[in-house]
């Protein structure tokens, strides 16, 4: 079974460039994680049902349209699907500031499978003057919480952007963005916390030394081109999965957003 996870930076301008079709023609994910859908399902929908009539598409969008939100295409019915965090996480933290209100931005989607939970997120990002880091240190918790509540019934497999790379083996330039946006103590240690949960990190697992492994670009200075780049992109799985996963992947290749596509395949059938 394989399951890709993907920061789009906007499913239509990615559809728009040709490139959505061939690269779910040649990948064939069982189930594809989409964050940053920058879309209602009016108004994209109908046209990738057309496109990818094989897959069951569910959608979680942010009230404020043109930003954010989140995806879920599956060639596997789910037993249910749930758009947003939890009534009684939301309440518990502290999850708008001035920018907004990160629980009403489609961050967050979760479906059920009869063998595990599979979640896709978009986490917020901390901002240039790090002043989004007091939300991240209510947000990290509170998806965390949710994480680690399913995981009491099924093992968990949650995906996506995360907005921070984990250790220094994770972007080209650590000394040099040490304490900056995506590479401070306090976004780290939210990777930290889920490890410590029992959440393992898929790519590092049967990849723990591999440098240059990067997810997200920078568009000045042909970052891409030259790979100096982050991975900020995770596909996390309770420990209970390793004995399954028989692979952890990025895809450099795939064009059409400022991310990468990351994958993993589980000897496990739906």
């Amino acid at each position: 079974m394989k399951i890709y996870s993907w920061n789009v930076n906007g499913i239509r301008a990615v559809q728009k460039k040709g490139l959505l079709e061939p690269f779910m023609s040649k990948h064939k994910p069982d189930v594809l994680c989409i964050q940053e859908t920058k879309a209602q399902p009016d108004q994209v929908a109908e046209e990738m049902e057309a496109f990818f009539p094989e897959y069951e598409q569910y959608w979680c969008s942010a009230e404020k349209k043109g930003y954010s939100g989140t995806a879920i295409f599956t060639k596997h019915p789910p037993e249910n699907v749930i758009c947003g965090l939890p009534e009684d996480i939301v309440k518990k933290y502290k999850l708008e500031d001035n920018y907004g209100d990160t629980s009403k931005e489609g961050r967050v989607m979760v479906a059920e499978f009869e063998p595990f939970y599979i979640s896709t997120v978009y986490t917020p990002n901390a901002k240039d003057d790090l002043s989004r880091i007091p939300m991240r240190l209510e947000w990290d918790p509170a998806y965390l919480e949710y994480m680690d509540r399913l995981q009491q019934e099924k093992p968990v497999i949650f995906c996506g952007d995360f907005n921070v790379a984990h250790n220094e083996i994770d972007l080209a330039r650590p000394k040099e963005n040490r304490g900056k946006k995506g590479f401070t103590d306090e976004e780290r240690a939210g990777i930290n916390a889920m490890i410590e949960k029992g959440f393992v990190d898929s790519l590092r697992y049967l990849q723990p030394d591999t440098p240059e492994l990067y997810t997200w670009w920078s568009h000045f200075g042909g970052a891409r081109e030259r790979n100096v780049g982050w991975r900020i992109d995770y596909v996390m799985v309770s420990e209970a999965l390793t004995p399954v996963l028989k692979n952890a992947k990025i895809h450099p290749n795939v064009m059409g957003s400022d991310h990468c596509p990351v994958s993993v395949e589980l000897s496990i059938e739906l």
